[in-house]
């Protein structure tokens, strides 16, 4: 249906009370890998203590179980509400390693490689590019768990050095000229946005960010305060396995 027919339809409390009792009768969640539980496409029912309503992007939102309790509403009602009032409206589900304090105990570990791809199979899900900026943003600025320079040589040296691109991950003569200048105290991610910018007119989450001047690669500046500039230096990287 059009977005405007599925609020309408939405908002008839006789919906709600289907969707309600709908949601009653799913499956409970299954943390077993064989039994489906983090990875599956059939439907569970939420932990609504571990579904999160994105506010912002300093791990600081709440839960659709906080949200519910605190206006006495069923949590499938609480979630009809939010997305009413925003249909952009985001949550987050951690799957894995849902306490920052066990993301910190991982990313302190001397074998932890700060990285995350996906190559872009569930875009309508899930936006890993913010990886880096919060890195930045909450464990260093916010947190104080890593230094500055700690953190950039996770992001650079040590994931070049993994795969063995020995030409980059540092400023050195003779190194691909790949850059990113940011600000300190301003660098973070944006929320991420809805966009319908896919064949066909399919959905994609889009993340960008906030206080990135520019970014160089192969020396030429692709992006300048967040706009592409047409500059396209790059080149597909192999790693010696692949080549």
């Amino acid at each position: 249906m059009p977005v405007a027919e599925q609020k309408k339809r939405l908002a008839d409390p006789a919906v709600r009370r289907e969707l309600v009792a709908a949601e009653a009768k799913m499956k409970p969640r299954d943390n077993t890998f064989q039994g489906g539980g983090a990875a599956t496409t059939d439907p569970r029912k939420p932990d609504y203590s571990n579904l999160f309503a994105l506010k912002g992007v300093d791990w600081d939102d709440p839960t659709v179980d906080q949200l519910a309790k605190a206006r006495g509403q069923h949590p499938v009602e609480v979630m009809i509400d939010l997305s009413l009032a925003n249909e952009n409206q985001v949550y987050v589900q951690p799957l894995v390693n849902e306490t920052p304090d066990d993301v910190l105990g991982i990313l302190k570990h001397p074998r932890t490689l700060a990285t995350f791809s996906d190559s872009g199979a569930h875009v309508c899900q899930e936006m890993g590019s913010s990886l880096q900026t919060h890195l930045l943003s909450y464990w260093v600025r916010k947190r104080g768990a890593f230094t500055l320079e700690e953190a950039v040589k996770k992001l650079t040296h040590d994931n070049a050095t993994a795969w063995e691109m020995n030409d980059r991950g540092l400023l050195r003569e003779g190194y691909k000229a790949d850059v990113v200048l940011f600000e300190e105290d301003r660098i973070r991610p944006q929320l991420p946005t809805v966009e319908t910018d896919l064949p066909g007119g399919a959905r994609r989450l889009v993340q960008k960010a906030e206080g990135i001047r520019a970014t160089l690669v192969n020396g030429a500046v692709a992006f300048e305060n967040g706009e592409a500039t047409g500059a396209y230096a790059g080149s597909v990287l192999k790693g010696k396995l692949a080549s």
